[in-house]
């Protein structure tokens, strides 16, 4: 099965034609490389692919800097470099600084890396300015399930009722996301044994490995155990308190784990939104996976998957320019609740809550959506299902995410 990601290829149009570098970040074996072909296309010959995890490079690195210049040059086109993980190279952002202000123009930089690039900024040199980001996630629905490349429609209406003469093939896609996940490997691989054996290695590979080396954490077993008790904590406040009294350890050592966790792209964190709601509780997070697939409860693994399906758009949203996007959840000291709202710019855009079957609006999502005054969207686990009314859509959880743009 061949998947060309064209949200991705059509993003990295948008962000290159500036002649700024492009920084792709995202988990490891997300489909960096496979996206990096998609650029290039067949036109091999403009192209210089520099990783620093080879020895042979670094050691090309130090003896002759600007390496790329001996590339040939075809069809007048501009040349494409890549480089892989350089910001494992201690002096990278100086490095790239220098290229991109005796180069620019002249080439085209893709900088990719399994960390998260963004964070790589503090200290040393500035790059500010010089880079656009573009955050790469494994494959959703929002970008298989459909072709519409701009978010500037939806944004305007998110509670259009959805298309459903695709809903067979998207169903098909959620239903292998959420059997296989979305990472390339496995779910083009299709084997429930295998996906067990990727996990457990890339797992292992990830705390064992790359956080534990990259962070020095002394205590790796502590590590991968709290990242084993997030699956149970999906979709409630998680209380890092409990977890420091339940594995041993200080409120600081949890905290510094899980940023590591969002760091390599294991998790990501949703804030509580407390503008206007009265009584909102203000210090507790939720987490979410990036691999869905760990969560045994089908609930929770429901509400997951739909997080990590709105993270995306908005990341992608974000790096294309539309906004500010961030995402949210409402809960406050009643214990009423909605799981998710997205925001443009600090400002409230549309809620979603995520149900299994309840056809019923969720009173807490109608309360919240009159106190916001902001559209809303209840997603069922039912196929084809629509019915709009008071500016609150109650709608199919796969037809309506498979068109997010």
């Amino acid at each position: 099965m061949n998947i060309f990601r064209s949200k991705y290829k059509y993003c990295w149009d948008v962000l290159s034609k500036d002649h700024k570098m492009v920084f792709i970040s995202g988990p490891r074996q997300s489909g960096k490389t496979t996206l990096a072909k998609e650029i290039i296309g067949l036109d091999f010959t403009n192209l210089c692919h520099f990783n620093y995890d080879y020895l042979e490079n670094k050691a090309k690195l130090i003896q002759e800097p600007y390496f790329f210049q001996q590339m040939n040059r075809q069809n007048n086109s501009t040349p494409l470099v890549i480089f892989d993980e350089i910001h494992k190279y201690k002096d990278w952002k100086n490095y790239l600084k220098g290229v991109f202000d005796q180069f620019q123009g002249q080439y085209k930089f893709l900088i990719s890396g399994s960390g998260r690039l963004d964070t790589y900024q503090k200290g040393g040199d500035s790059l500010a300015g010089r880079y656009f980001l573009l955050r790469l996630w494994p494959f959703t629905l929002g970008e298989l399930g459909n072709d519409h490349l701009s978010p500037e429609a939806f944004l305007k209406n998110p509670i259009q009722i959805p298309d459903f003469s695709k809903s067979q093939k998207q169903q098909q896609i959620w239903n292998d996301l959420a059997n296989y996940s979305g990472f390339p490997e496995p779910y083009l691989n299709k084997d429930p044994l295998f996906v067990r054996r990727w996990t457990n290695t890339y797992q292992k590979q990830l705390i064992y490995e790359d956080i534990r080396d990259l962070a020095q954490v002394r205590q790796a077993e502590n590590m991968a155990l709290l990242f084993s008790l997030l699956p149970s904590k999906i979709g409630s406040p998680l209380s890092l308190n409990q977890l420091a009294r339940n594995l041993k350890v200080s409120f600081q050592t949890v905290s510094s784990w899980l940023q590591l966790f969002e760091k390599f792209f294991l998790c990501f964190s949703v804030t509580p939104w407390t503008k206007k709601i009265s009584r909102a509780i203000v210090k507790e997070r939720k987490i979410y996976l990036t691999n869905s697939t760990l969560i045994k409860d089908e609930g929770s693994s429901l509400e997951n998957m739909a997080a990590l399906e709105l993270y995306r758009a908005i990341t992608m949203w974000s790096d294309l320019g539309y906004g500010n996007f961030s995402l949210h959840f409402i809960r406050n000291k009643e214990k009423e609740e909605v799981d998710f709202v997205i925001a443009r710019d600090n400002e409230p855009l549309f809620l979603v809550e995520v149900k299994s079957s309840e056809l019923e609006i969720s009173k807490s999502l109608k309360k919240f959506q009159s106190l916001l005054g902001v559209p809303a969207i209840q997603l069922v686990n039912i196929p084809e299902t629509a019915r709009l009314g008071d500016n609150i859509l109650v709608t199919s959880i796969v037809n309506w995410i498979a068109q997010l743009p």
